[in-house]
């Protein structure tokens, strides 16, 4: 799917649907508490976007089942939501979430601690998000997607984590994945070059084990192929002439 540069006015739109997501995220963590299920968390999440006047985006997307992809401890991405898989105290929850409004996508994640959690977790948690900052930090116009990925993957490097290499970041706007593709591990190959008006979803997914991961029989959630934890941080965000603007955080 081609690149596309979004008018002020598709900004604008894209602007406010990132908004009423982050208010689902909000949400999500208030409500987020050990003894509930990860499907719990999804009917929270579903009637959250509902609410705001969104579209579940993930829902039956592909045919994925749920509205809210809930990954738990070793799962990395795309979690179905289980009425029988339980949270427990410790453990680390990644929310991955979008919605449609008026025909424009968001797309955001975040892993939460349910608890107290063990060091390794809590700095895991915490490099995964400081990893999509070094990595915005490169997302400016001029500059190429492996400016962003090579940044992203430098941060983890510093802390032997697994970066994830099956999945990547990308572009969004009218579909939930366009073009160009953002990888988190490092880019030789440059990609377009970045334009003010293109909007990405730039999402680390970083292991505190090796990057290698499998996916389950539900043809759906990747785990770790270790057995590790594994972190997720992602925000949809804007290129301009000048810092880019991140349009799931409303701060």
């Amino acid at each position: 799917m081609a690149i596309t540069i979004k008018s002020e006015r598709e900004i604008a739109l894209m602007r406010e649907s990132g908004h009423r997501l982050s208010k689902v995220f909000d949400g999500m963590q208030a409500a987020l508490r050990p003894g509930m299920s990860t499907k719990d968390i999804d009917v929270i999440g579903e009637k959250l976007i509902r609410s705001l006047g969104g579209i579940p985006n993930f829902l039956n997307y592909n045919g994925f089942p749920a509205s809210i992809c809930v990954s738990v401890n070793d799962e990395v991405v795309h979690g179905i939501p289980d009425r029988h898989r339980i949270i427990r105290e410790g453990d680390i929850v990644s929310l991955d979430a979008g919605m449609i409004w008026k025909g424009w996508h968001s797309d955001a994640a975040r892993t939460f601690a349910v608890g107290s959690i063990s060091p390794e977790a809590e700095q895991l948690v915490r490099v995964t998000r400081e990893c999509f900052f070094e990595g915005i930090r490169m997302a400016r116009a001029g500059n190429y997607p492996h400016d962003i990925s090579n940044a992203i993957a430098d941060h983890a490097d510093k802390y032997g984590y697994g970066i994830v290499e099956d999945l990547v970041g990308h572009g969004i706007g009218t579909h939930l994945h366009e073009d160009p593709e953002v990888p988190n591990f490092h880019m030789k190959s440059r990609g377009p070059k970045l334009r003010a008006g293109m909007t990405l979803a730039i999402e680390p997914m970083i292991n505190i084990g090796t990057s290698e991961v499998e996916w389950l029989d539900n043809d759906w959630t990747v785990v770790t192929m270790d057995g590790s934890l594994s972190a997720h941080y992602e925000n949809t965000i804007l290129i301009t002439d000048g810092d880019p603007e991140i349009l799931t955080l409303v701060d």
